[in-house]
């Protein structure tokens, strides 16, 4: 009987470290993205939403360290709530460079065309023209 406590107890452990484990992976995971768009569009949010958000981080990356999968879980909820402003300055700069890439693009394929030309040229590109040759064998 106390082999399948031991194995009990093992389990449980186990269930505790792999809880720790995947809360730390989610919080590396959020930590990278979060300074990589902090980098490239900390200047598309305002001054305090940029300082709350840097707060969250370093709050996260210091509960990352602790074994504490709760404390992570938060900290890692808490941060994505504070870059929510920041999430939607990427999308939103995101969507204006598509935006910007179709116009850049339609614009250099209609040569004076409309749009609707542009677009119906576009889809005439994706056809592809093949002359088959019949090859008799004997």
């Amino acid at each position: 009987q106390a082999m399948v406590k031991d194995a009990e107890v093992n389990a449980e452990e186990d269930k505790k470290a792999l809880a720790l484990a995947k809360s730390r992976n989610e919080a590396d995971a959020l930590i990278h993205s979060t300074k990589k768009s902090l980098t490239e569009y900390g200047d598309k949010i305002s001054a305090e939403e940029k300082t709350a958000i840097e707060t969250a981080l370093t709050d996260l990356e210091s509960a990352a360290k602790s074994g504490d999968a709760i404390e992570i879980t938060a900290k890692t909820e808490a941060l994505s709530t504070v870059s929510q402003k920041l999430g939607e300055a990427v999308y939103a700069d995101m969507q204006a460079k598509q935006a910007a890439e179709q116009a850049a693009a339609g614009a250099g394929d209609a040569g004076g065309e409309g749009a609707d030309a542009a677009k119906a040229k576009a889809k005439d590109d994706n056809v592809v023209d093949a002359d088959f040759k019949e090859v008799k064998r004997g």
